[in-house]
């Protein structure tokens, strides 16, 4: 019923920045709670930010002050900025929204998280 599509993934240098966009589509009828987390070779998937409907962020210790999580519900969008990259940060980076979407002649509703399809982020110099 629906699917979320990152972009903005990439190589760049310590201390770059790179923007990560993911959008959601299909037939959603609410998007709750948004988020990013990244996943590094051999580690688990972390928690990076989070955005509440309401604008809410939260955010990992590690990331605190050099990335900025935002969203734009008419375009179904939720954003991360990344600022001041460290080699540290390098991981596959997830887009995850829990969404309400509807189905069928009935409009059968559900409610359940989404997982995008990761996208690589590199920093290297």
């Amino acid at each position: 019923q629906a699917q979320l599509v990152e972009s903005g993934g990439g190589l760049v240098q310590p201390g770059g920045s790179l923007r990560l966009s993911c959008a959601a589509s299909g037939t959603i009828l609410s998007i709750n709670n948004m988020a990013w987390y990244h996943q590094a070779p051999g580690k688990e998937r972390e928690l990076v930010a989070s955005i509440s409907s309401g604008g809410r962020t939260t955010y990992a210790d590690s990331v605190k002050g050099r990335f900025i999580i935002s969203r734009d519900n008419p375009k179904k969008t939720v954003y991360l900025q990344m600022n001041s990259l460290k080699s540290e940060d390098t991981a596959v980076y997830y887009c995850y929204a829990d969404l309400e979407t509807y189905s069928g002649a009935y409009f059968n509703r559900e409610r359940r998280a989404y997982w995008g399809q990761g996208t690589q982020v590199t920093v290297s110099s």
